[in-house]
């Protein structure tokens, strides 16, 4: 008797082994446990947007959101994402990594990573999954750049209490050393009278220009005095020192001769034509002296100043060595100074036909910078 209920209890131990295994295992593609991966189910990768391949963070930058456009799928299992980072392309060496992140609304899924090691490069991964089906892994690089670096520029002219040739001289240095992680750089100058820079006399901030940049002040500086200038360098987000402090001295002032003949009565000449100004006042003269030549430069650009022509205000330009007209030009008129400056040829053949004309501007490299003084 006891041998037949053990074989008949015996039966019913298998089938509740099996029904054990059938529960394991369940057909429903809706179901957690499901058997996968289900067939005829397609899951597309997920489109990396943030960072973009290549793209570089800088410090500030930090804590860095990966962003994702979502991946379709034709099953009807619910679809979540899988995110890693690395430090390598073959995702041996993960520095992060967040599973099952469930879509984001509009059709974007993001998570925030935590702080990354500075100055080096990164490879981030994603992929969706069901459960039983999954996509392939979209990849992208990025980089993160290291502590910004940003050194004092050298200054290179004017220098060691040098005499300058002009009241707005043109103040040089080399450009600051910098690293990857700054970005386009100005520069701030200052010029002052004293050695704190309490009492500035000129400053400006420039845009970098390639090996040296220059800034000249908008103001005439005093004459015959020393100035003290320095320079730093930023890309608006880092600074950089300021670099030593050097020294120049600006021209000694010139006595301005004594009046010479003017030009024949009449007044300023009116036009709005240079050429047709330069003529006329050429008009009121002969063949004229050295002093005659002087008065008419004078007139010229007066003039031109008076009919407010384009390019000035104009002035006579400053000119002590071989043939000059008490001590300027005879044939040259200017505008601006330092780098700047423009030069025009009014008089042709001074000592012969003394022809009128406007030929010009002349710049820089083309000509020799001096004091224009404005008229």
């Amino acid at each position: 008797m006891r041998r037949h209920t053990y074989a008949a209890a015996l039966p019913a131990v298998l089938l509740l082994s099996l029904a054990g295994c059938e529960a394991q295992k369940s057909s429903s593609p809706l179901s957690p446990s499901v058997a996968g991966p289900i067939p005829g189910v397609e899951i597309t990768p997920p489109k990396l947007l943030e960072p973009a391949q290549g793209f570089k963070y800088k410090e500030s930058q930090q804590p860095i959101k990966l962003l994702i456009e979502n991946g379709s799928s034709s099953g009807v299992r619910p679809v979540t994402y899988l995110f890693e980072v690395a430090t390598d392309n073959d995702f041996t060496t993960k520095v992060y990594a967040r599973s099952g992140v469930p879509p984001g609304d509009g059709g974007r899924t993001s998570v925030q990573i935590d702080r990354l090691d500075l100055g080096r490069a990164y490879y981030w991964r994603a992929k969706a999954d069901d459960g039983a089906n999954s996509s392939q892994f979209s990849t992208a690089q990025f980089e993160v750049l290291p502590k910004p670096f940003l050194g004092a520029p050298k200054l290179l002219a004017p220098i060691n209490n040098d005499r300058a040739t002009s009241r707005r001289p043109a103040l040089t240095v080399s450009n600051a050393d910098r690293n990857a992680a700054i970005g386009d750089v100005a520069y701030e100058f200052q010029v002052a009278t004293d050695q704190s820079f309490a009492a500035l006399a000129a400053a400006g901030v420039v845009g970098e220009t390639p090996g040296q940049t220059a800034y000249a002040p908008d103001v005439d500086l005093a004459t015959d005095r020393v100035f003290y200038w320095r320079v730093r360098a930023s890309d608006h987000e880092s600074t950089g020192a300021w670099a030593a402090t050097q020294t120049f001295r600006t021209p000694v002032a010139v006595a301005t001769p004594a009046p010479s003949p003017g030009p024949a009565p009449g007044g300023p000449c009116v036009s709005g034509n240079p050429e047709t100004i330069v003529k006329c006042e050429r008009a009121k003269y002969g063949h004229m002296s050295h002093d005659q030549m002087a008065a008419f430069m004078r007139a010229v650009a007066h003039s031109l100043n008076t009919n407010g022509i384009g390019g000035g205000p104009f002035g006579i330009l400053r000119k002590t060595g071989g043939t000059n007209c008490g001590g300027y030009s005879c044939d040259v008129l200017c505008a601006g100074s330092g780098s700047s400056q423009r030069q025009y040829d009014v008089l042709g053949d001074i000592d012969g036909a003394q022809s009128p004309g406007w030929n010009g501007p002349n710049t820089v490299p083309n000509i020799r910078v001096d004091v224009c003084e404005v008229q």
